[in-house]
C-alpha cells in the first residue's frame, strides 16, 4: 500500500439562501432545506425525511455556518470544497454570493476548487421538468474570456486547490461546450498571460461513456448509480400489476450495496479519478420521478471508500492522488456527509477512520 496521503474534495452546493430567482419560481423564501422539510416516504422503509442535525437548517449567508463546516470537514479528513459555480452565458449568474463572501472575507481558511455546473435549471423541483428556468448558453469568446475574469480572484487566492501547481476546474458537462478544445485553449493562455502556472481541467463523465479528452486532464464518474441495470423482482412485478402507480416508485430503486459492488467491479479509464457518495434519493426534490438508494450504511460506505483508495494505490504524484465526494452537502438528493439525525457523523468518522488507517482493508 502506497502510504502517499490521499485528497478527497468534496462538492459543495450553495443553494441555502433565498434568492429572488427562487422566490420567484418556487416562492418566498425558497431554499433548498424547503424541500427537504416536506419530504415524506414513498414505500415502505423509506427514510425521510432527511433531518440535519449538528448545524440545522443553516443560511449560508451565515459566516459562522461556514465557519462550523469548513472545521468539521478538516476535522475529518476533507481536503477542501469544490463549490458548484453558476454561469449561464451573458454574466448571468445565480447562488454566487455565498462563494463571493468567502473568497472576499478570506474566511474560512479552508481549500477550495469551483466547478462550473454548466447545465440548464428547469422545473424539475416541482414536476415540470420540460420548464426552462435559466438555459444555459454559450454566446462565444468574448464570453468565456469575460468568465474567466470573473473567477481570477477565487484562481489567485492562496486557498484555491491545485494539481502539479495548477488550479483544479471543474467543468460538470464537458459534452455541453459548443468545442470544449476551444475554450480550454483560452484559458490555459489566459492563464499564462495572468501569471498563473496553468489549470487542470477535470471533466463530469455520465453513466459509462469514455472520459473527456478535447484536453481535459481527467474526468470522474459523477451519479455512478445510472449505471446499475433497471430491473424488478418478481415481487416487485406483481405489486406493479395490483398498484400500477407503484411502477414509477419502484423502477428507479437500487440497493446501495449494488452501488458499491458496481464501483468495485469498475476498472477506472486513464485519468480518472473515482468518487465516492455517502447516498442518494433525490425525491424531495423530484417526487416519484426521483431516484432512491435504499439501505445506505456507514459500514459500506466505508467499502467503497477502501475501493477508491485501492484504485488510486499506484499513483505515485500525491497531488494527483484525488478522489471526489459526491456531495458534501447536497441534502434534497440525500446525498451529503454533513451529520444527520439517523446516523450523527457516521459517515465523517469512516472518512477519518480510512484515511488514517493507511492500508486497504
Amino acid at each position: 500500500m502506497n502510504h502517499t496521503k490521499e485528497r478527497l474534495i468534496a462538492f459543495y452546493l450553495p443553494q441555502f439562501h433565498p434568492v429572488p430567482e427562487n422566490d420567484e419560481w418556487h416562492g418566498k423564501g425558497f431554499t433548498e432545506w424547503t424541500n427537504v422539510a416536506k419530504a415524506k416516504p414513498l414505500f415502505k422503509g423509506h427514510y425521510q425525511p432527511h433531518i440535519p442535525a449538528d448545524l440545522g437548517f443553516y443560511d449560508l449567508r451565515v459566516p459562522e455556518v461556514r465557519e462550523a463546516q469548513a472545521e468539521m470537514a478538516r476535522a475529518y479528513g476533507i481536503e477542501g470544497f469544490c463549490y458548484w459555480h453558476y454561469w449561464f452565458g451573458n454574466g448571468n449568474r445565480i447562488l454566487e454570493r455565498p462563494f463571493n463572501e468567502v473568497l472576499k472575507s478570506g474566511k474560512p481558511d479552508f481549500p477550495f476548487c469551483l466547478a462550473w455546473a454548466n447545465a440548464s435549471w428547469t422545473g424539475v423541483w416541482y414536476g415540470m421538468a420540460d420548464n426552462v428556468l435559466l438555459k444555459q448558453e454559450y454566446p462565444g469568446m468574448e464570453d468565456y474570456v469575460a468568465h474567466f475574469y470573473a473567477v481570477l480572484d477565487a484562481f489567485r487566492d492562496r486557498r484555491y486547490l491545485k494539481v502539479n501547481g495548477k488550479v483544479l476546474f471543474f467543468v460538470y458537462n464537458p459534452r455541453g461546450l459548443p468545442d470544449a478544445a476551444v475554450f480550454i485553449e483560452l484559458w490555459r493562455s489566459l492563464a499564462e498571460k495572468e501569471g498563473l502556472k496553468g489549470i487542470h481541467f477535470i471533466g463530469a463523465t455520465h453513466l459509462e461513456e469514455e472520459p473527456i479528452y478535447g484536453g481535459f486532464d481527467g474526468s470522474t464518474q459523477l451519479a455512478p448509480f445510472e449505471c446499475l441495470p433497471r430491473k424488478l423482482n418478481l415481487k416487485q412485478r406483481l405489486l406493479n400489476i395490483i398498484l400500477k402507480r407503484e411502477s414509477i416508485k419502484l423502477r428507479r430503486k437500487h440497493s446501495y450495496q449494488e452501488l458499491v459492488d458496481y464501483l468495485n467491479k469498475k476498472k477506472l479509464w486513464k485519468n480518472e479519478y473515482p468518487l465516492v457518495m455517502p447516498n442518494w434519493d433525490n425525491t424531495p426534490r423530484s417526487g416519484i420521478n426521483g431516484s432512491v438508494l435504499v439501505n445506505s450504511t456507514p459500514d459500506l460506505f466505508k467499502r467503497m471508500l477502501h475501493n477508491a483508495l485501492r484504485k488510486i494505490d499506484h499513483i505515485q504524484a500525491q497531488d494527483e492522488r484525488i478522489i471526489f465526494v459526491e456531495s458534501w452537502n447536497e441534502w434534497a438528493e440525500g446525498n451529503y456527509l454533513e451529520p444527520d439525525r439517523q446516523y450523527g457523523h457516521a459517515y465523517l468518522q469512516v472518512v477519518k477512520e480510512v484515511l488514517s488507517e493507511g492500508k486497504i482493508a
